[in-house]
């Protein structure tokens, strides 16, 4: 039978990685008790096969993506949050992954995963150990074979962007007509490249940036502004946990409970009650990776 309350919903999290090692049960039951429906990102390899698993083991509400994010495919990026800071994860840190699509395929065909996520581009990132140029070759022909798994499967693009909106939508538009509708992660970027990739049929994920004050000198500006100008069907909310926290939690590991924080003020700039807000990300949640 079709579920037809309304929850909450984290589209983008990361709840698998090593900063959760201690407290892991505690953070689920906290975004279970807060209403919280999430989506675990896989990054690589073994947090994509992570977030299957504590899918699996969580039930109800709990869901998965799987890919390769663009900074693991050079060599030396480490991230003690993602992947713990023991001899295994350093290990890894060398490996430098080149996609695996019978690997990715096969956990991709779980009923658990939703998307093909976080994949793209990232070019604020860089190892020293290779030239810029080898490494965005690297970046773009691992998506491109993740754009051919979506493709593959059904299933809708999760996309990674960092000062890079210009080459991720000349890589994807050739194939949007025979992708499923996708997402961009946390959007940070231009009106002009929100109509763009809106005209392209994605929708877009805002995180706990948009409860920030204004930085000193500023205005709120610009950012809220596109949020504004994006329609409320395309839009999602996510925390990106455990990075940055959201008001009132700064300085705090982020985890998925506080996707409250987002969806609140994202109920402010779209002139919406709270519970309005949380309805219509629950049901674009719904629409766009067929829950």
């Amino acid at each position: 039978m079709e579920n037809t309350d309304v929850h909450f919903f984290d589209a983008h999290t990361h709840v698998q990685f090593s900063a959760y090692e201690a407290d892991r049960d505690d953070v689920m039951r906290r975004a279970k008790e807060a209403d919280v429906w999430m989506m675990n990102v896989g990054t690589q390899k073994d947090t994509s096969a992570a977030g299957i698993a504590l899918a699996e083991k969580s039930g109800e509400g709990v869901y998965a993506a799987v890919a390769l994010h663009p900074v693991h495919t050079a060599r030396s990026f480490h991230d003690a949050d993602e992947l713990g800071g023991g001899e295994a994860a350093q290990a890894f840190t060398a490996r430098g992954e080149v996609f695996d699509m019978d690997y990715y395929r096969a956990l991709a065909k779980h009923p658990k995963v939703l998307a093909i996520g976080e994949c793209g581009l990232d070019y604020f990132h860089w190892s020293d150990d290779e030239p810029k140029e080898v490494q965005m070759k690297k970046q773009k022909d691992a998506f491109l074979v993740q754009i051919a798994l979506a493709k593959e499967i059904k299933k809708p693009l999760m996309i990674h962007c960092r000062n890079a909106f210009d080459d991720v939508m000349e890589i994807v538009r050739p194939h949007v007509n025979d992708l499923p509708p996708g997402v961009i992660h946390f959007f940070t970027g231009t009106e002009a490249d929100a109509k763009a990739l809106l005209a392209m049929g994605f929708s877009f994920t805002f995180g706990v940036v948009v409860t920030f004050l204004p930085r000193k000198g500023k205005t709120a500006g610009d950012y809220d502004e596109v949020i504004k100008m994006i329609p409320i069907e395309n839009i999602l909310s996510e925390t990106d946990a455990p990075y940055v926290s959201p008001v009132p939690y700064r300085g705090k590991r982020n985890e998925p409970a506080y996707v409250i924080e987002t969806v609140k003020k994202l109920a402010q700039l779209k002139d919406v009650s709270m519970e309005a807000m949380k309805a219509r990300i629950w049901n674009n949640a719904r629409r766009i990776f067929s829950l």
